[in-house]
């Protein structure tokens, strides 16, 4: 009797470790949900790497937007950085490109932009308020918004082909 009540409450055990794993297979623990689309884009002022004038996103009120988070230290960063220059350089008279530097620093960006095209705007978020207020959650992270300032969506991963930066920016552009 006691041999099958072992067996029944291993058996139990092992039903309830099956059930969770199951339940847990094919969500990423370390996801972070997207609560901002279809939601306003929140607005700010930050400071060019150009020329240090300062920018407002209510400045491209009724364009659509494109905004790339971004570092030099990332290096999938830098390998969608000639996607999203030959795309800004294609949407430029459709869209507004920003790029916002995360958690780098001006001279190390400066050089990067340099060495590897400055076909856009590009801002700088010392203290990555910007970042905050966007959820970002590392990068690259990407975010589209459509001409009446609303997060149509985000991408986090790095664009490698432009065929795939074309689709999401049909979205913005209808």
């Amino acid at each position: 009797m006691k041999k099958q009540l072992a067996v029944g409450s291993a058996l139990a055990v092992i039903a309830l470790v099956i059930y969770i794993m199951a339940k847990g297979f094919g969500n990423d623990p370390h996801a972070v949900p997207f609560l901002l689309s279809g939601k306003p884009a929140p607005n700010f002022t930050i400071k060019r790497l150009d020329n240090d004038a300062t920018v407002s996103l209510a400045d491209f009120k009724g364009k659509p937007i494109v905004i790339n988070f971004w570092a030099t230290w990332c290096g999938p960063c830098q390998t969608e950085h000639p996607v999203l220059d030959w795309a800004a350089k294609k949407y430029a008279n459709q869209a507004v490109f920003l790029g916002i530097v995360f958690e780098d620093n001006e001279q190390n960006t400066k050089r990067f932009l340099q060495q590897n095209g400055w076909s856009f705007v590009q801002l700088f978020d010392p203290k990555s308020t910007v970042a905050v207020d966007y959820g970002v959650s590392g990068v690259p992270e990407t975010y589209f918004i459509d001409r009446n300032g609303i997060i149509n969506h985000k991408v986090a991963a790095p664009f490698v082909d432009p065929r795939e930066f074309v689709a999401h920016m049909q979205t913005i552009l209808q």
